[in-house]
């Protein structure tokens, strides 16, 4: 992956309960992990097509430098877009240089 590619900046979230007030009654929110410079790729129809058999969801594909700690229950948010993310794939050779995600544009609460 290029540097140059990374040309989008990102916010990864996790969502949380946390308490609130003094009943202790349990809010969920989105919370910010980190903010990265990421490559945002709409699938081609043929990667579209092969999705649609397993995810039908899934349109775009994030890709960002390798990070710890990323999964499934968090998503992305670009430039008022928030993505959903599907699975946290590293790359083929070395495992620890990047990460692509699939990903499907939308709200979710959680």
């Amino acid at each position: 992956m290029q540097a140059g590619k990374l040309r989008h900046r990102i916010t990864l979230q996790r969502y949380e309960d946390q308490k609130q007030g003094p009943s202790g009654e349990l809010i969920g929110r989105w919370i910010d992990v980190a903010t990265v410079w990421a490559s945002i790729e709409a699938l081609s129809a043929r990667e579209f097509i092969a999705a649609q058999s397993t995810q039908s969801e899934i349109t775009v594909r994030i890709t960002i430098r390798y990070r710890p700690g990323l999964d499934a229950t968090m998503r992305a948010v670009h430039d008022g877009a928030i993505y959903n993310i599907h699975g946290v794939l590293p790359d083929p050779r070395s495992r620890r240089h990047y990460l692509t995600l699939p990903v499907s544009e939308g709200v979710t609460d959680g």
